[in-house]
């Protein structure tokens, strides 16, 4: 690990987190969780909510894919969207749901302040971001597609996402 100039879980713990939050809304797939758990750890992600019934930790599945990340990344559990959304207002985050909708923002247009709490939210893998909160959101993102298909895995779209977010604060620290 030192090799690797990685932390370790407990030096992870205590790091300065990015304040980006992804919330995963009625994800089905633990497998999907768990992966997006590991991407939080890769972006040093403050924290993912994990609503409705979206599988948490400790789930084998999630151990599967997270390979320890579920471990170090700190998580919080929301019965529901709108209880959560309430939250990230009150603690100042921009709120953004990931949809394809009339008025959304094509992911390579957003553009974020370093000092701008944001929180993400990814919607079920059929259904996607229920209505009624995308509603409540600041504004929805959207993955530029060029294909027959026009949706992505939710754990790809995570990752693509949270990384032009991450980029972008990076270019910006620049």
């Amino acid at each position: 690990m030192s090799e690797l100039n990685r932390l370790t879980p407990e030096e992870f713990k205590r790091s300065k987190k990015t304040p980006v939050i992804a919330v995963l809304e009625n994800i089905r797939s633990a497998y999907n969780v768990g992966s997006v758990f590991r991407t939080a750890d890769a972006f040093l992600l403050e924290s993912i909510y994990l609503i409705g019934y979206t599988a948490q930790p400790p789930h084998k599945e999630i151990k599967k894919t997270a390979l320890g990340a579920e471990d170090t990344v700190e998580w919080h559990y929301f019965a529901d969207t709108k209880s959560a959304i309430e939250n990230l207002k009150n603690n100042g985050y921009k709120v953004f749901a990931v949809e394809q909708v009339v008025n959304s923002i094509s992911l390579e247009n957003l553009t974020i302040d370093n000092d701008e709490k944001i929180a993400v939210i990814f919607g079920n893998e059929v259904s996607g971001v229920e209505q009624d909160n995308i509603l409540l959101c600041d504004g929805c993102i959207e993955i530029p597609q060029l294909g027959m298909k026009h949706s992505l895995n939710i754990a790809t779209a995570a990752g693509v996402v949270l990384w032009e977010i991450i980029r972008t604060r990076m270019k910006n620290d620049k």
